[in-house]
């Protein structure tokens, strides 16, 4: 940080009551209010520095004392002190942090070489463009503390050249950066880096209010110098910084009610930072955008910023982790279950424009598909995650599951172990909502394991069970388990006469039909071709027909997609 010094005399200033007064043997005859304090001083040391005091005392005996408002001075009462003790010789310090001030008082005050040689003025602009400038820290507060005196700093041009020296630091290669920066990654000096990293400068420019830091990355992304992940990686560092809950998995730190004043600062980040995100894919990672999605409908961002959050997010949600995807719901009754309606409306972004590449041929099959089926191992990763959730409906559940096309599933295990999971956490729920659940299930996209399992497990819907059975005889190159099965449907049509309810308590295999599929896996190691002809002659695999015990109705199973 750049300093300037000014004067050799002792401060002799002091305060009593609301005015400041100076020691000297001489008596005041010179008071300048300024809101509410006066200052007593002498016209002999004032007027022939400052050509405004100058004009104003014209018409006054030397021998009156004057008072003279200057309640519109910029800077206040401050920055007239730094011109007055110029004036009498005091030393004074200048830096970054009050050279605006002192620069807008200056100017006010007409400091200037034409009302006398040496003034202040000069002084100041000269410090400003020899030193300030030069600097990378000094030109940042610089340029922070204009947002006191806007238009003055405008005028005056100190905004712009700030900018400007701002902006060529930044485009300056990373070998010639040798001026002090603040970079405090985790892990960046372990690793003991020798090399200026490429995003050195973000984090300054971070502290800058928010319309002074858009007018930076307008003026460097205009320079097309700079690659679109440097400019994301300045809004991510950005976001942190001014959003506390960015990095948050809950926003429960923040009310609503206790400060609508800060809420409305993080809605106007938000709708800034949103704008400025650069068009090419991967600028911003897709965590950061799904985080951004969050909080733009926590502080009730404008619907253009949500919607095109969004359709960024559907762009990249094939790079996507399941931690980016667990973001907390903004329903007030369940704070703390899974924002599953914006993953939702992620997804239906990626499938409209994965449609529209499909049916255009813009991109490969290869790619297409590829693409669409790491998708669908995220959904049903992220399925299984918010199915331990009590809170999530199932029409939530129903609508992420059932929204990817078929070809999306090259396997459906990960789907049934989400479906298996919630069906565990809400035993309560219906039949028909069982059904629903397990609708989107295609039994023979199951492995060999898992459809095992599925056979065995007594949450399932009956009509799964037996998808599940037959799919796994039919994958069988001997096919003898349909005995089995036979005595399965035979031994469960014996219940239909109970409420569903009942029924599904009972869809566990009992000792005898444990000991008939033990059979027919003999059968089947044995290879027994007799069975095999019997299957293709009397069953379907799509349908089966079986009569119930003590019953004439048939009961049809159809294979439920």
């Amino acid at each position: 940080m750049k300093f300037m010094k000014i004067g050799t005399k002792p401060d002799t200033f002091y305060s009593q009551d609301a005015s400041r007064i100076l020691i000297t043997d001489s008596p005041n005859d010179l008071v300048i209010r300024i809101n509410n304090t006066s200052y007593h001083l002498h016209r002999s040391s004032l007027v022939p520095k400052c050509g405004l005091l100058r004009r104003l005392c014209t018409d006054s005996e030397e021998s009156d004392s004057v008072t003279i408002e200057l309640n519109d001075i910029p800077g206040g009462a401050d920055a007239f002190e730094l011109c007055a003790k110029f004036c009498y010789g005091i030393t004074i310090n200048l830096s970054a942090h009050n050279l605006v001030d002192a620069l807008c008082a200056s100017k006010f005050l007409r400091m200037s070489d034409s009302v006398e040689k040496g003034n202040l003025l000069p002084k100041l602009e000269s410090f400003f463009h020899s030193c300030v400038l030069q600097g990378w820290k000094d030109s940042i507060v610089t340029l922070q503390s204009t947002a006191k005196l806007p238009e003055w700093c405008e005028n005056l041009g100190i905004i712009r050249k700030c900018i400007d020296s701002i902006v060529e630091k930044i485009l300056t290669p990373t070998a010639q950066v040798s001026w002090s920066h603040t970079y405090t990654r985790p892990g960046y000096q372990k690793r003991k880096h020798h090399s200026v990293p490429r995003d050195w400068w973000t984090e300054d420019i971070s502290d800058l209010d928010l319309d002074l830091f858009r007018c930076i990355i307008t003026a460097a992304r205009s320079s097309f110098t700079l690659p679109p992940q440097l400019i994301g990686e300045a809004l991510h560092v950005y976001t942190c910084r001014w959003l506390p809950y960015f990095k948050s998995k809950s926003h429960s730190g923040f009310s609503v009610k206790e400060n609508e004043a800060a809420l409305e600062r993080h809605r106007r980040v938000v709708n800034t930072v949103v704008n400025m995100i650069p068009a090419d894919k991967g600028s911003v990672s897709e965590g950061f955008l799904l985080r951004l999605v969050s909080i733009a409908s926590y502080v009730g961002a404008s619907l253009t910023t949500k919607t095109e959050l969004i359709r960024k997010a559907g762009l990249q949600l094939e790079e996507a982790t399941l931690a980016d995807l667990l973001l907390p719901s903004q329903s007030s009754s369940h704070l703390h279950r899974y924002d599953t309606d914006l993953v939702a409306a992620v997804l239906d972004s990626f499938l409209m424009l994965w449609r529209r590449q499909s049916s255009a041929h813009i991109s490969s099959n290869s790619q297409l598909l590829h693409s669409i089926r790491k998708v669908a191992k995220l959904i049903d990763s992220y399925l299984q995650a918010v199915a331990q959730d009590v809170h999530i409906p199932v029409p939530n559940f129903v609508s992420l599951a059932e929204a990817l096309p078929d070809i999306a599933r090259e396997s459906h295990d990960r789907l049934y172990k989400a479906i298996n999971m919630y069906l565990k956490v809400h035993p309560e729920i219906s039949k028909e909502e069982k059904k629903r659940l397990c609708r989107s299930l295609d039994c023979q996209k199951l492995s060999a394991e898992v459809r095992a399992h599925a056979v065995k497990n007594e949450r399932m819907p009956l009509r799964t069970v037996v998808q599940a059975l037959f799919f796994d005889q039919e994958s069988s190159s001997k096919g003898v388990l349909s005995q089995a099965a036979s005595q399965v449907l035979a031994s469960r049509g014996k219940e239909m006469h109970t409420d569903e309810t009942s029924m599904m308590h009972k869809l566990h295999l009992g000792p005898a039909e444990t000991a008939s599929i033990g059979k027919a896996k003999s059968m089947r190691e044995g290879g027994s071709q007799r069975g095999e002809e019997k299957i293709r002659s009397s069953t379907d695999p799509k349908k089966l027909v079986r009569q119930g015990t003590g019953s004439e109705r048939k009961y049809h199973v159809s294979r439920d997609r």
